[in-house]
């Protein structure tokens, strides 16, 4: 007889009313434009077109409660981006509930017998 070994994977995502909200994914994003300063740099790390992390950030500050990137205006320097408290709020709070997650499939994966 053979052991098999088994795991529980989770995948988590935060919806609002509307749909999808907060995944893996726009938490990169979000992580990216931190990293970078700007929404063009952080889609160029993530190998995403520049409309589709635009369209992002905007669909995450609309269905936000306070916006999560505040974008600045060009100048000598150019424009750019950045998080706002509730921005970095967000990858905290996200990564905290997804670490619980794991943790609780973690413990139940040692009982799983089959």
């Amino acid at each position: 007889m053979q052991n098999k070994k088994y795991n529980i994977e989770v995948r988590v995502w935060i919806e609002e009313t509307n749909g999808p909200f907060l995944g893996i994914g726009k938490i990169w994003l979000l992580e990216n434009i931190r990293k970078t300063g700007s929404i063009t740099n952080a889609a160029k790390e993530m190998k995403m077109a520049y409309r589709q992390a635009w369209q992002l950030v905007e669909e995450m500050n609309q269905r936000a409660e306070s916006p999560l990137v505040e974008k600045l205006l060009g100048g000598k320097g150019g424009g750019g981006a950045k998080l706002t408290e509730a921005g970095e709020n967000a990858i905290t709070t996200f990564y905290e509930i997804e670490n619980r997650i794991k943790e609780f499939a973690r413990n139940e994966t040692q009982k799983l017998k089959f």
